[in-house]
């Protein structure tokens, strides 16, 4: 009798090991692979009861980011610019000319968005008298493909961006990389991997590590963390062909040399002020840090764009002073 009670316990626990495995990979893989149909799933603290079952036994619905905007849309005129990373990678970008520019911002967006979801940040910019020029990631908007990586791969997106306005554009103007959300990530870990020597970096909403930022998902639903996130990470790397465990801009930021501007969102859900700071911590550069009370994982530059162009632009005239 205690053998077979024994045997079950052991059968129902296999079960439940291997369900939960499959719930994982499952929501791994709609993080990672958008979708060419659907609706997208609304964000997490906005689920009801039901969707938020759904979500977890199925896991996400993202169709791939396309821009619903251009420039022309924030009277900006521009121009539209093509590029490989590589022989499987095309790139699309938008190239807003300024004369008598102070320098060239090249722009990286964040998750499951495309690069018209910077348009605001790009306008500012310009006003600050600044060109400007915004990137597609791999799998959205413009590029090619339907993936994401969350920043791992996205750097040498980043890399290849940098590489090309710098042939394109003159290398004798100061060139600043901005990434916001996913493309702050990008931009730490290509200046990491790749030893990219921008003139200033500015970042917004960054994740300290890919584990955290995937468990405050799950707290935002109010649902336990773990062992799910662990998971989620797990099989998102096997299929990624990274280690989602080590892809942390908080270990990237020690290898940033250049003037960095951190700005991020007091209420910010997704990535607490403290994890923020972490990352802040460890930039051994000219730094400074900027936080926005009542403001979540949002446009910064939206929800006050008076104290956004207030940071931005002393930090610019400050960094730039002496290129």
């Amino acid at each position: 009798m205690r053998k077979h009670l024994l045997l079950s316990s052991l059968i129902l626990l296999l079960s439940a090991f291997i369900l939960l495995n499959f719930v994982a990979y499952q929501q791994a893989s709609a993080m990672l692979n958008f979708t060419q149909a659907g609706t997208r799933t609304v964000r997490p603290e906005e689920l009801s009861l039901w969707q938020k079952v759904k979500v977890l036994l199925l896991g996400i619905t993202i169709p791939k980011p396309k821009n619903l905007a251009t420039p022309a849309d924030f009277n900006l005129t521009y121009e539209t610019h093509r590029f490989q990373v590589d022989d499987t990678v095309e790139l699309e970008a938008w190239y807003i000319p300024r004369r008598q520019a102070k320098g060239l911002v090249v722009m990286f967006h964040g998750y499951a968005v495309a690069k018209d979801h910077l348009l605001p940040e790009a306008q500012a910019f310009h006003q600050l008298g600044y060109a400007v020029f915004l990137t597609d990631f791999r799998g959205s908007g413009g590029s090619n493909q339907a993936v994401t990586s969350v920043g791992f791969y996205e750097a040498e997106d980043v890399t290849q961006a940098l590489e090309y306005v710098q042939t394109s554009f003159g290398a004798d103007q100061p060139v600043i990389l901005y990434g916001q959300s996913m493309g702050g990530a990008a931009v730490l870990r290509a200046v990491q991997t790749n030893d990219l020597q921008p003139d200033a970096i500015i970042i917004e909403a960054v994740f300290d590590r890919m584990l955290s930022t995937v468990e405050n998902r799950f707290s935002t639903m109010r649902v336990p963390s773990f062992p799910a996130a662990h998971l989620l990470v797990f099989w998102g790397s096997v299929q990624r062909g990274y280690n989602g465990f080590e892809h942390n801009p908080v270990d990237y930021a020690t290898s940033v040399k250049c003037p960095i501007l951190m700005l991020h969102g007091q209420a910010d859900p997704r990535v607490t002020i403290a994890q923020a700071e972490a990352i802040y911590d460890q930039i051994r550069s000219e730094k400074v840090f900027e936080s926005f009370e009542n403001v979540g994982h949002e446009s910064y530059v939206t929800a006050n764009e008076a104290r956004w162009k207030a940071a931005v632009g002393s930090f610019l005239t400050q960094s730039m002073a002496n290129k």
